[in-house]
């Protein structure tokens, strides 16, 4: 029997987002002196149902880079169109769970005129994902573990930790479900973590912990920072990563599960800290430029080129992403 690839194991949700676009400025109508009794309505003429998902987005932005990923999910009775879809994509459903009683994460996600997002979320079926099992899959050389249901994530952390498998912790916007215990086992756990930049004002105001902190106990901590890029702090210095080149900005949603596909990608195949947060650039520049979370394309071979036109050809040929495929 043919031995199967080395794999990423995406721990994380399965959800549909419903996605609503606001052409006006939040700002402009929440008033602080009234927060206190906050009752604000914004028009939407523009909604759209799309597939996402931490799980989903990064095992999906993983396959354009041409590694096999593993999304592990539990989902609802009305998966099926996202199932579909997975199956079309050429995405595995061997660990995405199916949970009868419960309905998929559903994301309601409104987006502002300065790419500004109020989310609301109900977990549904994310909620019993601690019924998946980290040791069930085969062949991982590699996890994360995104946003999810939070026994999930707690068990998920600790099977990787167990079977010596080396994870990035993404806690996103499951972040506040955790206090300052919970983040201490995680990283003590951890090889990796990635934040966005508010992320990280939460982390440290839970924690009390500063970057070098952090980097004593991981390899890195990644905290991206929308359009002004990203950096990447190790024990030994800091790498400044700008933002790749994006042909238009049309929907931020699902950037940061693009880029954490592109941190996957580098550290699975032993790629420099600057290399890795290149490739992660160039995919949140992709994924910026189509509406929903799954629906930009591109070759191995057109990222490379994205690579060179955004950090010079040096900086692809090292990438190697169409030597690899």
């Amino acid at each position: 029997m043919r031995n199967l690839p080395r794999r990423a194991l995406i721990c994380g949700s399965a959800a549909f987002d419903t996605l609503m676009i606001f052409d006006g400025r939040f700002r402009e109508h929440i008033l602080p002196e009234q927060i206190h009794i906050l009752n604000v309505s914004f028009l939407v003429p523009e909604l759209r149902r799309e597939f996402g998902g931490c799980a989903g987005n990064i095992a999906y932005n993983l396959r354009l880079l041409g590694d096999p990923a593993v999304p592990m999910a539990a989902v609802g009775r009305d998966f099926g169109p996202y199932r579909e879809w997975m199956e079309r994509i050429g995405l595995p459903l061997e660990h995405v769970r199916v949970v009868d009683s419960e309905l998929t994460a559903q994301a309601f996600i409104t987006t502002d005129r300065d790419d500004n997002q109020i989310t609301a979320f109900h977990p549904g079926a994310m909620q019993h994902a601690h019924l998946n099992r980290v040791a069930e899959a085969r062949d991982v050389a590699i996890g994360i573990v995104a946003p999810d249901g939070r026994q999930g994530m707690i068990e998920h952390a600790e099977q990787f930790a167990a079977l010596g498998i080396p994870f990035i912790f993404d806690p996103g916007q499951g972040l506040p479900m955790f206090d300052a215990a919970d983040l201490d086992r995680f990283i003590e756990q951890a090889r990796w973590v990635a934040v966005n930049d508010y992320e990280w004002q939460l982390l440290q105001q839970k924690t009390g912990w500063t970057v070098r902190d952090l980097t004593k106990r991981v390899e890195a901590l990644i905290v991206t920072r929308g359009h002004k890029g990203s950096v990447i702090h190790t024990r030994d210095r800091q790498f400044d990563i700008p933002c790749a080149r994006a042909g238009a900005v049309v929907d931020p949603t699902g950037c940061g599960d693009a880029y954490r596909a592109g941190l996957l990608h580098g550290l699975m195949h032993g790629l420099d800290h600057e290399t890795t947060g290149r490739i992660a650039a160039v995919m949140g520049a992709l994924k910026i430029e189509s509406r929903g979370t799954q629906n930009h394309r591109a070759t191995p071979e057109q990222l490379e080129q994205r690579l060179a036109e955004s950090f010079g050809e040096a900086a692809a040929s090292r990438a190697g992403l169409s030597a690899r495929h």
